[in-house]
């Protein structure tokens, strides 16, 4: 074995014990892999959207640089790795930026193992380099979001269309313009705080175990965690005795909700069904322009006009009127009176009519 063979085995294999298998892929056949590099984030850093209005996040991870290499034969001797940069967020310019910066530092290197080095100056130096500061704007353009990285963006973008020859071939923006970079932004921020959390050891807050995160559940709004079989059972208890709206931290005083999502992960497919439909007709019955067919062998929802004491029910068609329940009787004085002035009637709204349309669906399955 050559000394260029054995300084890229020993590399390739101390690269593989530092980094996991998300960050570090290796082609088993070739001297090549790929190295997916999240750039380390200052704490409270936040993204910054404008456009009509200006609404900030907190996040602490930006998707990932890739560096896609391969390494000659006469690596490290005399050649440097081949390779290719890629992100979702950075543009063109900047990737080409920061590609001559990893060509710098291999001449600075030159006759000795490179990759670790280019990983710790994408990693830790990345956003300094590019000067790139909280808070990363993300303006809408035509309402899609674009991401503005960087305090001297406009000049990149016309330098960009400027100089198109300028740009390096190893520099891979992996989106286009009509993605939706804040979403992308957001999404993959939230999947790695969970990846995060399931990798952490929690103690409940009910029965007092020490359980990982992947076996937990957060309230979001108060941080409170607990053992998912603790939170299975109370989600559960409340959901038989129809206390939806009850769903929460089971904190003392703590009124933090738990999430469909959350509730939808815990309990069975048909207890699940049963809180949905509860939940749903909870919030019908606080809306001032649903009322119940009353008709016992129906009880359908039935959504009534602005200034009239007439329901027709959309199920078995029994026209009644909405203050005495009994069939509507047209002009004559309702024995229950008239509608009382300070209590009108909320026209429908597009809100209104979904959850009365779903909440129609759902009578019509049970």
């Amino acid at each position: 074995m050559s000394a260029d063979q054995e300084a890229q085995t020993d590399e390739l294999l101390a690269l593989e014990s530092i980094y996991d298998e998300e960050e570090f892929h290796r082609t088993e056949s070739r001297q090549r892999g790929k190295i997916n590099l999240c750039p380390e984030l200052p704490p409270n850093f936040r993204l910054i959207v404008k456009g009509e209005a200006c609404v900030e996040f907190g996040i602490s991870f930006l998707p990932p640089l890739v560096l896609s290499f391969e390494l000659p034969t006469d690596y490290p001797s005399s050649s440097a790795p081949v390779f290719t940069l890629s992100s979702k967020w950075l543009s063109r310019v900047q990737i080409t930026a920061l590609c001559k910066r990893l060509d710098e530092l291999w001449e600075e290197n030159r006759g000795n193992v490179v990759l670790f080095t280019w990983i710790q100056f994408l990693k830790e130096e990345t956003l300094e380099f590019l000067s790139i500061q909280s808070p990363l704007e993300v303006q809408t353009i035509g309402g899609q979001p674009h991401c503005e990285s960087g305090q001297n963006q406009a000049e990149d973008t016309a330098l960009e269309k400027s100089k198109v020859q300028e740009l390096d071939p190893r520099a891979v923006q992996e989106v286009d313009h009509h993605t939706d970079i804040l979403t992308l932004l957001l999404d993959f921020n939230e999947a790695q705080k969970q990846k995060e959390f399931d990798s952490k050891v929690f103690s409940c807050g009910i029965c007092f175990s020490e359980n990982l995160g992947s076996n937990s559940l957060l309230f979001k709004e108060c941080q409170h965690v607990y053992c998912k079989a603790c939170v299975k059972e109370y989600f559960q208890i409340q959901i038989r005795d129809g206390k939806v709206q009850s769903l929460t931290c089971p904190e003392p005083e703590c009124m933090s909700l738990a999430s469909p999502a959350q509730v939808k992960l815990l309990v069975g497919k048909d207890e699940f069904a049963r809180y949905d439909r509860l939940l749903l007709q909870s919030s019908l019955n606080r809306m001032a322009d649903i009322v119940y067919c009353p008709r016992m062998s129906c009880c359908m929802a039935v959504m009534i006009e602005p200034d009239t004491n007439m329901g027709i029910c959309p199920s078995c068609r029994f026209v009644f009127c909405t203050l005495c329940k009994r069939a509507y009787h047209a002009l004559s004085l309702c024995k229950e009176g008239k509608i009382p002035v300070e209590c009108p009637l909320i026209h429908t709204s597009t809100i209104r009519a979904s959850l009365f349309h779903l909440y129609c669906d759902l009578h019509s399955c049970i």
